[in-house]
């Protein structure tokens, strides 16, 4: 795997920044345009509350970045400093931005976490436990939210004029989701099990699946992914239950701030009760799942389109296309800008140690 990004420069190019942030501010230029109400924005009272719960979304992202570099510490048994994981982390979300949700920035992860001195085996296995870890959080959280704000509120709205539930997208976008949990706990048991009980089981399991005929291009992939397994498992499967604890808390703590995010922005501008913030915080994780399969880098515009259709009822009447703005404005444009800074000063440090071997597994 790590064959295909030996250099960064040829993963990471200014257009490659460019294009996620044309199509964001594109669509939610169209939104705003479609939707402008002068009227709506006059209605706008910004007092000291709204200034608040903004200041206090900005907060959750900083806690978000915070937990991921505890946990990128903890996975590395803290051979990482707070200082040397900042920038690991934000280039590791500035690749994630950059690329479709569905890839993510995992393969310029290996490189990062191998040029900052962590070994090969070492930096495979905490990628791959990092992924573990973030759906297993999702696929626990789900059916205590489900719980809590009741199916019907996730996948339905009651539309006034017609005095009945309106399903969002039909039932397209119930199947999506559920078919989208069903795939990522399908991935969550096997890896469970490779990484703690039987890694070379898998590897022959994926060999042969992908032995079949129309699956054989994808072999020598599921060959490195099998070994990848193998390599984690021998890594990660021996932890004490301490450093599980520490990885998990450190999981939960980044991924509930960064869905408070928006029951932040939208408590600044009109106040929600228990129940209605356990429906946005839910209907997060049905945005989570269609912008992990988009194709656009970062769901740029995607992104944009679910946070007007999904939470619109609970945001002041013509604005939702600006709170969505700002969210993205909050929670992913400054990674695009934090990463392009601290890129250059990575790449020259790196480029020092362009005569260095990669550290051994």
């Amino acid at each position: 795997m790590l064959k295909e990004i030996r250099n960064p420069l040829d993963q990471i190019k200014p257009l490659k920044i460019a294009i996620p942030v044309a199509i964001g501010l594109l669509v939610s230029f169209w939104l705003f345009f479609s939707e402008f109400d002068m009227t709506a924005y006059q209605a706008i009272n910004w007092t000291a509350q709204t200034t608040f719960w903004i200041c206090l979304a900005i907060i959750c992202m900083v806690t978000r970045d915070v937990a991921y570099m505890y946990r990128i510490r903890v996975l590395t048994n803290y051979k990482l400093t707070w200082r040397r994981s900042f920038p690991v982390i934000m280039l590791w979300e500035f690749a994630s931005a950059i690329t479709p949700t569905m890839i993510g920035g995992t393969a310029v992860a290996f490189f990062i976490l191998n040029k900052e001195r962590i070994t090969m085996g070492r930096s495979i296995a905490v990628v791959l436990t990092t992924s573990f870890l973030d759906e297993l959080f999702f696929i626990m959280l789900v059916p205590i939210i489900f719980m809590l704000a009741g199916t019907d509120n996730l996948f339905s709205t009651f539309n006034p004029e017609r005095f009945e539930q309106v399903t969002f997208f039909g039932k397209g976008l119930l199947y999506s989701f559920w078919t989208g949990y069903s795939i990522l706990l399908i991935y969550t048991l096997v890896v469970s099990y490779a990484i703690f009980i039987n890694p070379r089981a898998v590897k022959w399991i994926l060999l042969k699946i992908f032995s079949a005929p129309y699956l054989r291009r994808w072999r020598d992939r599921a060959h490195h992914t099998g070994n990848d397994l193998i390599t984690s498992s021998r890594e990660m499967r021996n932890q004490p239950f301490v450093f599980w604890m520490k990885s998990f808390g450190a999981t939960f703590f980044s991924w509930t701030a960064r869905y408070m995010v928006i029951n932040c922005i939208i408590m600044a501008f009109m106040t929600q009760g228990l129940l209605e913030n356990a429906i946005i915080y839910a209907r997060q994780l049905i945005m989570w799942i269609i912008m992990l399969v988009t194709p656009t880098p970062g769901a740029s515009g995607v992104a944009e389109i679910l946070f007007k259709e999904l939470l619109s009822e609970f945001i002041p009447a013509r604005i939702s296309s600006t709170l969505a703005l700002l969210w993205r404005g909050i929670s992913y444009y400054p990674y695009l800008f934090i990463g392009a800074i601290i890129l250059p000063r990575w790449i020259k440090r790196w480029m020092n140690q362009k005569s260095e071997n990669l550290q051994p597994l």
